[in-house]
């Protein structure tokens, strides 16, 4: 019995649809060109991937070793999540024993890829310093995390540094449009802005809400992207601000009541898309600071612990107040 090539495809968006080769890594042509260079040479030194999350730092290490290894790579590579397995016992035993072994081939070294290696403890990094410099005949390391300064320095110093920049807006809607027409995705414009909302250039989770929104409704717009990413949307968090800003007060609680039963919204989200709509509005610095000063103090008490439904009412009646102390002043001071 045969399996067809859809089943064998990965259910995850995400997975299905990473490159396969340096050329189709987004929006990292300096970096890509230089690793073409290592792997023209059938060399590469140890390397450090620094960037934000899902710009590719992954996918490139990937790709290196697949280009480098051709479809053998997989016994030539052994990829490890750092996070999950952060300590020495670790590096001694998995890294070290991997490291040690001869490999066969035209590429006479194996590759080590260590994702989140900035979540290691920095003994476990002492000991990985020690496994680098023992070994460097017959392994090499790609060292991947978010967050270069948390890498001790000896180790940074034996590695060549990549940076990883985020993702453009356009890169991102270019490849959301890629996948949804490949999977038959209808996604709308408004979707695709919600996404960026979201996800910003972190291409990975923007493809993993792709997948979501798709998976609960035919048409991707901005109502099905904010539902399974449980937030309101930016125009309905407006009309709330609005209304209290107005002293309606009774309709702000109403429409806050709503978002919060249909998006299963958490207080503190709510309160960071409050934020977000206040600071675009077109209203005077003082008062916007003022407001801002109070959604902090009400930020605050929620992450101690206060109950979210006081605290979200209390700041709609701190907004009714602003709104009665400035009324003319915040006039026509809505974003859009």
């Amino acid at each position: 019995m045969s399996v067809s090539g859809e089943a064998l495809a990965p259910a995850l968006w995400v997975e299905r649809y990473r490159p396969r080769r340096l050329d189709e890594v987004v929006n990292q042509k300096e970096t890509v060109e230089r690793l073409k260079q290592f792997v023209k040479a059938k060399t590469i030194p140890h390397l450090l991937f620094v960037g934000p999350a899902g710009t590719g730092k992954t996918t490139a290490a990937l790709c290196l070793v697949m280009e480098l290894y051709g479809d053998d790579w997989r016994r030539h590579t052994l990829e490890l999540n750092a996070s999950d397995e952060r300590g020495i016992q670790t590096i001694r035993e998995r890294v070290k024993e991997y490291a040690r072994t001869m490999t066969m081939g035209d590429v006479p070294f194996k590759t080590i890829i260590l994702d989140e290696c900035d979540a290691m403890t920095p003994d476990a990094q002492w000991s990985l310093r020690r496994i680098m410099e023992m070994y460097w005949r017959t392994t090499r390391f790609t060292l991947i995390a978010n967050y270069g300064s948390r890498i001790i320095e000896p180790i940074q110093s034996r590695c060549a540094l990549f940076r990883f920049s985020p993702l453009s807006e356009e890169d991102v809607a270019e490849r959301l449009k890629y996948i949804a027409k490949a999977e038959g995705v209808k996604l709308l414009d408004n979707g695709i802005e919600a996404i960026w909302e979201l996800c910003g250039g972190d291409l990975r989770r923007a493809i993993n809400t792709l997948q979501a929104a798709a998976a609960v409704k035919e048409v991707v717009d901005e109502e099905a992207v904010y539902k399974v990413a449980g937030r309101a949307t930016p125009r309905e968090v407006r009309e709330m601000v609005s209304l209290a800003l107005k002293g309606r007060f009774i309709e702000a609680r109403n429409l806050l009541n709503k978002l919060m039963l249909n998006y299963g919204l958490a207080g503190l989200d709510l309160i960071r898309q409050v934020h977000g709509e206040i600071l675009k509005m077109k209203i005077p610095e003082g008062v916007k600071a003022d407001i801002i000063n109070v959604i902090g103090e009400v930020d605050h008490r929620m992450v101690e612990g206060a109950n979210e439904d006081i605290q979200l009412s209390a700041l709609l009646a701190q907004l009714a107040k602003f709104g009665a102390m400035f009324g003319k002043e915040l006039e026509g001071g809505n974003s859009g």
